[in-house]
């Protein structure tokens, strides 16, 4: 373990966790960043685990969402503590009402906590994107892959929730192309740093999403693996990977560390049978 020092996350210890990902302990919360993004002192941000919160099991311990069943009131602790953790202001932050879609938001100074206190974010999105100082995005995640943006030249970022239909859809190249529309990103200059998901050893899916997917991926596509039982695993991992490719992000740096064999890390619908919490992945500007 080493003592960090840096103010990007406010960690005070620090020890290295899996690819690209350091952990950090502070105020009894758990949570990683991105060797990628700390070296931007800037850009502010956090994927946080489920420990270090006030919520009871099922939603034990860190969980910071309103829509799975948990006391409202937990829950935004549980959201002040990740920002204050950050040294954010929770009431600045910008959530969203995600639909595992692919629709983007652009985050000005007007949405200012919106959906941060209660559950009135952003309808229907699955990627913010702003270049304001000071708004923080937040989204919750429990298997759907978070996506995290940032181009060092434009000073602009993005976080995407991928759900297996935004996944396969391209819900990473969407938010890139609205980073480029919005604020004159080029692709080639964008980090991209993908968190913790749904690995390819837990993702059984059926037939109704194989045929999705087809209709996108080629038959020769390794993004579904047959299992021999009429079922198929889903590679969410690759899928996110091809999508900020063919975009033409120049950098990306991808966890590929499974929610559902961790469940001792991060809250999973796959793992846990559909009763559990969602953890939070912040990503603001200083």
């Amino acid at each position: 373990m080493i003592a960090a020092a840096d103010g990007n996350g406010g960690g005070r210890e620090r020890e290295t966790g899996p690819q690209h990902l350091v952990r950090h302990h502070n105020n009894g919360l758990a949570y990683y960043q991105f060797e990628d993004l700390l070296a931007f002192p800037e850009v502010i941000h956090g994927v946080f685990t489920r420990l270090g919160g006030v919520s009871p099991a099922p939603f034990a311990t860190l969980n910071a969402s309103l829509a799975v069943g948990d006391d409202p009131d937990r829950v935004v602790t549980n959201r002040d503590r990740l920002c204050q953790t950050l040294g954010l202001n929770l009431q600045a932050a910008v959530m969203p009402q995600l639909v595992h879609g692919t629709r983007v938001t652009i985050v000005t100074e007007e949405h200012r906590g919106r959906g941060a206190m209660d559950r009135d974010g952003l309808p229907a999105t699955d990627v913010l994107i702003t270049n304001r100082p000071g708004v923080p995005l937040l989204m919750t995640f429990a298997d759907c892959v978070p996506i995290l943006l940032y181009d060092p030249l434009r000073r602009a970022i993005g976080l995407a929730h991928g759900g297996w239909k935004g996944s396969l859809h391209g819900v990473a190249r969407s938010a890139v192309r609205a980073m480029q529309e919005a604020y004159g990103c080029r692709p080639a200059n964008v980090i991209a740093a993908v968190g913790p998901a749904v690995g390819p050893c837990c993702y059984q899916v059926r037939d109704d999403v194989w045929a999705v997917g087809q209709a996108v991926f080629p038959a020769s596509s390794t993004v579904f693996r047959p299992q021999g039982d009429d079922t198929w695993h889903l590679d969410l991992w690759t899928t996110t990977r091809h999508w900020l490719a063919q975009a033409g992000v120049g950098h990306i740096a991808a966890a590929d560390w499974c929610t559902a064999c961790h469940t001792d890390e991060f809250f999973s619908h796959r793992g846990e049978n559909g009763k559990t919490g969602r953890f939070g992945v912040v990503l603001a500007l200083r």
